[in-house]
């Protein structure tokens, strides 16, 4: 009849040792590693799905509980080194012992991960990112980790490790050059607020033109209206210039500032019928009003009496393109989708060969792109058809039409 010091003698024999304590140990690490990951965790993500609160839900989406299993058997199996065959209970520990230290910082770093999602969950997020010192961060983590898991393996001081480290810093910085670059760039445009997730920023260089969905430590990603997807080194946005569109949301107003091109043949001096014409627009009425009593004021230091004389060059006289920018100031002062606390102007450029540009310079009252052009080609639409009844003509190159036609 086998008796248990049989069994003994048997296990013992197979595990290079004649003791079954180690066989225990083994056994319940095991048990102990299936109750913790199959069990405890499953009754956790339950109990965080229950919760109101959030923090808790990312915690177990990025693994944090489920790594902390892998500490249970480590902890049952560092109990019992005194009892493991082949090995030194001295280097059974430093092997353990090494492996907490891996699983403690590997924990670590998924807190930092869950750290980020939940200050993402801030209004203050939108504003400023930490993603690149959450990178940073994770960076030194594995480093630390991977010194302190050496140094206990090797029973040497973390310090020795680090000073050999040292040694070959020249080379580390050759390495991590463009890892040290990144960071500096994202200390600068954190610090001095260049750039925030949800900006609408323009780099050139880059075909970047959109909306920045993201910011890590070694790159910006800005998603073009078009849907594509641009990764800018951060590093290029210190070192070469951007259009940041911030100040445009922040103020409330997208700014309008287009050209007509009016034909310098068709501008001249207004007649008493024209301005009798214009003194029937709305708009125009307290602008002849005023003009009228002007030019009477004005007609005195140049010697002109009244209606003694109807030449223009005599004495100030309106003309039609001045008639019309008084209209376009008074049509925008009048429209509604135009914000009125913002410069709104209608100015001449010098003259080119393709006539004299009219710039119309305003600011629309929201921010929205589709609206914007809208307003913008409804206010240009407008202008355009009121041209003749301003006797104005827009300039245009001929087309073949227009040579056929002199042809007939």
């Amino acid at each position: 009849m086998i008796e248990w010091k049989d069994f003994t003698v048997i296990f013992g024999d197979f595990l290079g040792a004649g003791d079954l304590s180690s066989l225990v140990y083994v056994l319940l690490a095991a048990v102990s590693f299936a109750v913790a990951r199959f069990s405890l965790v499953p009754l956790l993500n339950r109990a965080t799905e229950r919760t109101k609160t959030q923090w808790d839900d990312i915690l177990a989406s990025k693994g944090v509980f489920r790594q902390l299993t892998y500490l249970v058997p480590a902890l049952v199996l560092y109990f019992g080194v005194a009892h493991y065959p082949l090995f030194s209970e001295e280097t059974w520990q430093r092997v353990i012992l090494a492996y907490i230290i891996l699983n403690a910082f590997i924990i670590q770093n998924r807190l930092l991960m869950a750290g980020h999602d939940i200050y993402r969950l801030s209004p203050f997020s939108e504003e400023h990112s930490i993603k690149p010192y959450i990178q940073l961060a994770r960076l030194l983590v594995y480093a630390l980790g991977a010194v302190a898991v050496i140094s206990v393996l090797l029973d040497k001081s973390p310090w020795g490790i680090l000073g050999g480290i040292g040694a070959m810093a020249a080379i580390l910085i050759l390495v991590f050059r463009d890892t040290i670059l990144s960071l500096i760039a994202s200390i600068q445009l954190h610090a001095n607020d260049l750039v925030r997730r949800g900006d609408w920023i323009e780099v050139p260089e880059c075909g970047a033109d959109g909306d920045v969905i993201d910011i890590a430590l070694h790159t910006v990603t800005v998603q073009n209206f078009d849907k594509t997807i641009v990764t800018i080194p951060t590093c290029k946005l210190i070192d070469d210039s951007f259009k940041n569109w911030r100040g445009m949301r922040e103020t409330g107003g997208r700014r309008i500032k287009r050209s007509l091109l009016i034909d310098q043949t068709s501008i001249r001096f207004c007649d008493e019928e024209m301005i009798e014409k214009y003194e029937g627009i709305h708009l125009l009425k307290p602008y002849i009003k005023a003009k009228r009593k002007e030019l009477e004021q004005a007609d005195i230091p140049f010697g002109v009496s009244g209606g003694d004389d109807h030449l223009p060059l005599n004495h100030r006289a309106l003309t039609n393109l001045g008639t019309f920018r008084a209209y376009i100031v008074a049509y925008l002062r009048k429209n509604l989708k135009i914000h009125q606390d913002l410069t709104i102007m209608v100015r001449q450029l010098p003259p080119t060969p393709e006539g004299i540009p009219l710039e119309v310079y305003c600011f629309y009252d929201d921010t929205d792109w589709v609206k914007y052009e809208g307003i913008q080609a409804d206010i240009f639409d407008h202008l355009l058809a009121i041209l003749p009844y301003f006797d104005l003509k827009v300039f245009q190159i001929p087309t073949g039409l227009d040579f056929r036609t002199l042809k007939e």
